[in-house]
């Protein structure tokens, strides 16, 4: 990645939090409507590792506007594409990608 992407936080939700409010805007209300319903309205803890996982993921593509413009452009393509092998393998790209992204670890 380049150097002005942002560094991922600690795996934590309030450093994970104040990395998307610093770095990646956009996302906030998404987020934080997500830990409300998914976690601080239910008083459960027991979703937080895969609300963390989704939201990692989350951050660690929008952190680089060229690799999120990038799998954002390779899922139109394939939504628009007309043979399924195609489409097929344009998915398949982009959720390599995001899984290569969402891999990253506190300090990368």
């Amino acid at each position: 990645m380049q150097g002005s992407v942002p560094r991922m936080p600690e795996r934590t939700p309030k450093a994970l939090r104040a990395a998307i409010a610093r770095h990646t805007p956009k996302l906030l209300p998404d987020f934080d409507r997500n830990w409300r319903e998914k976690i601080a309205d239910t008083y459960d803890l027991a979703p937080v590792p895969a609300f963390m996982a989704r939201w990692w993921a989350e951050f660690a593509l929008a952190r680089d506007p060229q690799l999120e413009t990038k799998v954002h452009s390779l899922e139109d393509e394939a939504s628009q594409a007309t043979d399924n092998a195609r489409a097929k393998s344009l998915v398949e790209e982009a959720g390599r990608l995001r899984r290569e992204a969402s891999g990253a670890e506190p300090g990368q």
